[in-house]
């Protein structure tokens, strides 16, 4: 080894350890080691100004029985699942119904937004606003988002306003703000760091030529180090610290973490790929992963945090009495989760074997290790601070490579403006090279059906994903739930309103300066992805190429998983920002397998043995069940992501297409009608996944049967409408609820 070279390793190492020493000295101030103190009494005896006592309920929540004799040494946090001694004030049912007649005009913007802005697109890109955005294009990529923001900011003031009318709403007390505000500022310092990491790793990479590989390892053993020690100090033994992270999480931090959950691999690594191949037609997936807070908001999160439970499968088992539809819900949840999470394993695969240059599987098992490392033994506590940090990266590296390019390509950096630009471009490249539809031309490849029915079904699995919706048992009260969906919103719009910038910005580099060139003259970029499968050359005659030397745009077979990460080397921007990129992939999927690994262990664990099984078993029993869950789901979705049986994105339109069809109608029928049964809530999930999963099949085995082109992504469109139907119908014909059930319902409604 030259002197030089050892001289910048010795730097690049002295960098690292400064990084991971002052990472751990904010770690230590945020997450002060744990006491592992049994019950609720000893804890509020041991509480430091560190760490805040746990807020008392509110006068008119649940009230917990007395723990059973052989459990009284363990007594915890958990409350019960019917309401105990509540009785509805007076004033509920006007102030329901004023909240009703809020929700239902915002619900109709909502829906006639959606489905207008999709069906007039031909004609509203006929006009074209700000840098050249056709304005149908425009309202699908950016205008959707902003109204999406505006109707969940409108319907939070009016609720506060209505609550403070009945003098409901829960100001925080002194040591909650202080305790709030250090986050905050804890959080804003870790986004300072790594900003100033970044910049210093960047300058050596320029100027001391440091080797790629030992950059990329330096980013994932700092990001993984961090994640793990925040594992390891926030680790516990009670139940209600590792289910629901105590209950006092602050709303703006649940919002980063919950659009940190949001944003998986499917957001980070695949969305923009999916708008490169598809133009405008991938805008439903925009639309639709973010559409999907305004019903959460309105329908279900408020009613979830006043529930007050651990897990899904609780408030649907206490809303349906009886086994069958807890059992049936909780084995839902982990079809659900188990599919995401295969999704997430399947990109870290990807990210660890391209960047880190070792073998897929290998890679699968680093990083799922890491995953372990947040959520084993710290659960839903740990997963949430871990979830904050792990947002900073994945927006941070998200943005830097596309508004590099910005500013190279138009001067200006910024790219959620400037794109407009890039579209003016790809639309002249594209007549100039005979294309047959335009990337900005609405329904080229799908049908009008297809766009809408896939918009709407991603916005309704969105409200009934179990690892998002667990999100607002851990705020202090009913507020937050509501502040944290709109602080996730807005996080996760940071993202969402960029893919559409990476996916033109990428597509105007390629058809510029890829496509037309000779193939032993193809930039060095494309030879490094082809060696992963996701860039194929297919100018050989053999592949189906005319073989004439010369890339054609349809000899160019890019898998839509590879936009963002190549776009550095595409980009020709530092190693640095290749690592950092890699990095962000890394915190989307890890982000998100924490809180679906948490779902799988809580159902199978706190639904399914303790709440079925054995209604006597410990809390370390159950605590120790979980954690061993966690471990089996993990190794399981390793294998089954070896298979890698679709694209990402693919794979997560599926969950997603599940939860529709099957958890989000029970819930919203369950807090909006009375009436609904345990049967009918047990037949309309079953014929919701029935139906759901048998188009899926048919459609996916054979796309020529799909109805009205709509594709198997989007087959809970067809199942939730089912599950509302025959839950509606068989609740008629059923014995109506007990008058507890109703008398739970009422406890929800209630602030």
């Amino acid at each position: 080894m030259s002197s030089a070279m050892a001289w910048s390793f010795l730097l690049l190492l002295f960098i690292i350890a400064s990084a991971l020493a002052l990472a751990f000295f904010l770690l230590d101030r945020l997450f002060p080691p744990m006491e592992r103190i049994r019950d609720r009494y000893a804890e509020r005896q041991h509480a430091t100004p560190l760490e805040p006592p746990r807020p008392q309920p509110p006068p008119l929540s649940y009230e917990p029985p007395p723990p059973p004799p052989h459990l009284e040494h363990e007594a915890s946090t958990e409350l019960p699942l019917t309401p105990h001694g509540y009785q509805t004030p007076p004033w509920l049912p006007s102030y329901w119904r004023a909240n009703l007649r809020l929700i239902v005009p915002l619900l109709l913007i909502w829906l006639l937004s959606v489905i207008l802005s999709a069906l007039l697109a031909p004609m509203l890109n006929q006009v074209t606003v700000l840098t050249g955005f056709p304005l149908g294009y425009y309202m699908q990529s950016q205008g959707m988002l902003i109204i999406f923001v505006l109707l969940t900011l409108i319907y939070s003031w009016a609720m506060r306003r209505m609550d403070r009318a009945h003098g409901l709403e829960l100001e925080e007390d002194q040591t909650q703000r202080s305790y709030r505000k250090r986050l905050e500022r804890s959080y804003a310092a870790f986004g300072l760091g790594l900003m100033l990491l970044v910049g210093v790793m960047g300058l050596l990479d320029v100027n001391l030529n440091i080797s790629p590989t030992l950059i990329s390892w330096s980013f994932l053993i700092l990001t993984i180090s961090i994640y793990a020690v925040i594992g390891l100090r926030t680790r516990t033994e009670q139940l209600d610290e590792y289910y629901v992270a105590g209950r006092r999480v602050p709303a703006m931090l649940n919002g980063l973490a919950t659009g940190s959950d949001w944003m998986s691999a499917a957001s980070f690594i695949s969305m923009a790929g999916a708008l490169f191949l598809l133009g405008f037609d991938g805008l439903a997936y925009i639309t639709g992963w973010t559409g999907g807070f305004v019903l959460l908001l309105l329908l279900l999160a408020p009613y979830l945090r006043k529930f007050g439970q651990f897990t899904i499968p609780d408030l649907i088992g206490a809303r349906y009495p009886g086994a069958g539809t807890r059992v049936l819900s909780a084995v839902i949840c982990i079809m659900i989760s188990f599919t995401y999470l295969t999704a997430q394993v399947t990109g870290i695969g990807i990210i660890m074997s391209r960047f880190l240059g070792i073998n897929y599987l290998l890679g699968v098992v680093v990083g799922l290790s890491a995953v372990l490392l947040c959520s084993f033994l710290g659960g839903m506590r740990a997963i949430t601070w871990t979830q904050g940090v792990q947002g900073i990266i994945m927006v941070f590296a998200y943005l830097v490579p596309v508004t590099w390019l910005s500013l190279t390509l138009t001067g200006i950096p910024l790219p959620q403006l400037m794109y407009g630009e890039a579209l003016h471009h790809i639309v002249a490249l594209e007549a100039a090279q005979g294309f047959e539809s335009s990337y900005i031309e609405p329904f080229s490849d799908w049908t009008t059906a297809n766009f809408i029915a896939l918009s709407l079904c991603l916005m309704v699995g969105t409200a009934g994903m179990p690892h998002i919706l667990v999100r607002f048992y851990t705020v202090p009260n009913v507020h937050a739930s509501r502040s944290s969906v709109v602080w996730a919103l807005v996080w996760i719009c940071i993202l969402y309103l960029t893919a559409p910038a990476y996916a033109a910005f990428s597509r105007w580099e390629v058809l510029q300066n890829v496509v037309g060139r000779p193939v032993l003259e193809l930039p060095h970029w494309a030879t490094n992805w082809e060696r992963t499968g996701l860039l194929v050359i297919a100018d050989d005659p053999a592949l189906g190429g005319n073989g004439d030397g010369i890339l054609q745009y349809d000899e160019l077979q890019i898998n839509q998983d590879l936009i963002v990460l190549a776009m550095p080397e595409l980009a020709n921007l530092p190693t640095t920002v290749v690592a950092l990129v890699a990095a962000g992939g890394m915190a989307a999927a890890l982000s998100t397998a924490d809180g679906l690994l948490m779902v799988i262990a809580s159902a199978v664990a706190h639904d399914i043995y303790h709440r079925t099984l054995n209604p006597r078993a410990t809390l370390r029993e159950r605590l120790w069940l979980g954690r061993a869950i966690i471990l089996g789901a993990a190794v399981l979705a390793t294998l089954v992501a070896m298979q890698r049986l679709a694209i990402i994105v693919q794979m997560v339109a599926w969950a997603f297409s599940l939860a529709a069809a099957t958890i989000f109608p029970i819930l919203v029928l369950g807090i909006f009608w009375k009436g609904t049964t345990s049967h009918g809530a047990t037949f309309g999930m079953l014929s919701g996944l029935a139906v759901t999963i048998a188009y899926m099949v048919v459609t996916y085995l054979d796309p020529g049967r799909a109805l009205w082109g709509i594709g198997s992504t989007a087959a809970g469109i067809f199942g939730a409408p089912v599950n509302f139907f025959i839950t509606w119908f068989i609740s008629l014909i059923s014995p109506p609820p007990s008058a507890e059930v109703e008398t739970l319902v009422d406890s929800l409604r209630h602030p």
